[in-house]
């Protein structure tokens, strides 16, 4: 659900982010409460057109609530956020994601770019625990370290606790270990050297691009990380994310599939179709509003339960194996390979 919130600032944070800051109403308290991590999917109309995308809340403890955008290239909400005013109002899904720091106390939060803004809160609230945090951050240069200055506040505050290592890709900085991309082998350079103490760590965060995550969370295991340890959000995936339809898949749809959907308690049904991709397609194009927000596989807003039928995924970046076996999917991906298929948004 949906809710209108006021944007209270517009913040520059590089030539080409934005920090947006949004005034919660007394009566919407309890619904934004959020926990460090979490993200906010945000909504408007571009064009005729209705857009929506998820962002990661970067407050800093007890200050406003605070999502970070970034520009990309062709980026419709990105661009469009870079010219937001406040007094602007946009539609606010309460917070969601299940990328978050719960109790750990001794943390290594490595991210890139525009991963670094759940890292922000994730951080705040560690450090304001009596928590230690060591954070590695990539960037191209240093005009383009998003909340630079909230980082720099946190290492002022906590200076015996928060260590902040800042990686530069096209800025040569003194120390040869600190230029280039962040990389398995570089994270497993700093702990050789000290920098970071994997060995004494409770929680490891990554956040960034797909081939980031996955080359150091595999340089973590063979270093002999805990597997457990290491939790992951993906901005995007590097290549290509979806998979090709199967040849079952192919053949429900060139038949036609009935799909029904619960949510909220009610049931509907749509029709998917060789024309239609997921069922979340199908449901868009027969004027059914379904809950989503990336559409790619990765925050989890879409995720419901097969409660008959069969289907597969063209991609999947957050549901976890336990999950899976139950017969969870997410519908953004979610192709049926059954003539019929039942899907339960109201399964816990």
């Amino acid at each position: 659900m949906f809710h209108d919130l006021t944007i209270r600032e517009i913040r520059n944070e590089t030539p080409d982010a934005v920090a947006i800051s949004f005034d919660v109403p007394d009566d919407l308290a309890e619904t934004f409460t959020f926990q460090p991590g979490q993200y906010l999917t945000l909504r408007t109309v571009i064009d005729g057109q209705d857009v929506r995308r998820s962002y990661s809340i970067a407050s800093v403890q007890s200050s406003a609530l605070t999502v970070g955008v970034k520009q990309v290239e062709d980026g419709v909400f990105s661009t469009f956020a870079q010219d937001l005013k406040a007094g602007a109002t946009l539609s606010v899904m309460p917070p969601e994601g299940r990328f978050v720091c719960k109790d750990e106390t001794n943390i290594v939060l490595i991210a890139a770019g525009s991963g670094i803004t759940p890292m922000v809160a994730i951080a705040s609230d560690t450090l304001a625990r009596g928590g230690s945090v060591t954070l590695v951050y990539g960037n191209r240069q240093t005009d383009s370290i998003m909340f630079r200055g909230a980082l720099d506040a946190l290492k002022d505050q906590y200076l015996n606790r928060f260590t902040l290592i800042h990686i530069l890709s096209r800025e040569m900085q003194d120390v040869a270990l600190l230029n280039g991309r962040v990389t398995g082998d570089k994270v497993i350079l700093l702990a050789n050297a000290g920098a970071i103490e994997l060995g004494q760590t409770d929680g490891v965060f990554l956040c960034g691009p797909g081939e980031m995550i996955e080359d150091v969370t595999q340089s973590l295991t063979d270093h002999g990380t805990d597997p457990t340890l290491i939790h992951s959000e993906r901005y995007y995936q590097d290549g290509e994310t979806q998979r090709a339809p199967s040849a079952a898949a192919l053949a429900a749809a060139a038949e036609g599939v009935s799909v029904t959907v619960v949510l909220d308690g009610t049931t509907r049904m749509f029709q998917v179709e060789s024309e239609d991709n997921t069922v979340l397609d199908a449901a868009a194009r027969q004027g059914l509003e379904l809950p989503f927000s990336c559409k790619g596989g990765m925050c989890c807003t879409c995720r419901c339960k097969v409660a008959r039928g069969t289907a597969e995924m063209a991609t999947n970046y957050s549901l976890e194996n336990w999950e899976l076996e139950a017969g969870f999917t997410l519908a953004c991906q979610t192709r049926p390979t059954s003539d019929n298929l039942v899907l339960d948004f109201d399964a816990a």
